[in-house]
């Protein structure tokens, strides 16, 4: 009983924010509002007993991929009116994917009135269980190879974008470390001594001493 109520109350946490992303005017109050999208989905990840992907879900996207959303929003100037202009371009995929979500919510209703019970889900684990252990075996044994691949893949991403932000573009201002390290006192500082002149005392000067 516990599990149900707390099943529908992230749900219904997790609904109002991801609904917060797509209607909030602030680019930062969206991001924000996704944050909170991905701890409700975390929660639920825990009724489960994935508590893996609950950590991965918190650490990865909420600790590192939002971050980076949040700075590229904060910190660049992004013309809000232009990227709303833009979206009209895009509305056939939205529809298209909120369709596909729908028919996936309608077929398990289907499912039901057959008699298949689809929101069943799997049995308690025993206490000594561990989803990470046993999800770690499978990674690291029967798809070792597509794990590595990944990685050569991720590996030579970052590379690409390294080599994208180093390439050299017309216009564009590099700093030369090497010179500012040799640099001299005497090509940044320049002395000047100014000898101290007496300035004469104007009528008012003398006036108001008087």
């Amino acid at each position: 009983m516990l599990v149900q109520i707390l099943f529908y109350v992230f749900s219904s946490v997790l609904i109002v924010s991801a609904l917060g992303v797509i209607t909030a005017r602030n680019p930062v109050h969206s991001a924000l509002s996704l944050v909170l999208a991905f701890f409700s989905s975390a929660a639920l990840w825990l009724l489960i007993e994935a508590e893996f992907l609950a950590i991965v879900l918190v650490l990865v996207y909420v600790g590192a991929v939002m971050v980076l959303f949040l700075f590229v929003v904060m910190m660049l100037d992004i013309k809000v009116e232009q990227v709303r202009q833009g979206v009209s371009r895009y509305a056939w995929l939205g529809w298209l994917t909120a369709a596909v979500i729908i028919a996936q919510m309608l077929s398990v209703f289907w499912f039901r009135g057959l008699g298949v019970d689809a929101t069943v889900g799997v049995p308690p684990s025993p206490i000594n269980h561990s989803n990470t252990r046993e999800l770690g075996e499978v990674l690291y044994t029967q798809y070792v190879y597509p794990f590595e691949l990944a990685a050569v893949i991720l590996l030579v991403a970052i590379v690409a974008a390294i080599t994208l932000t180093l390439r050299r573009r017309p216009g564009l201002k590099q700093q030369d470390v090497a010179a500012q390290v040799a640099v001299r006192r005497e090509e940044r500082v320049h002395l000047v001594k100014i000898t101290p002149t007496k300035r004469k005392a104007s009528p008012s000067d003398e006036a108001i001493s008087s």
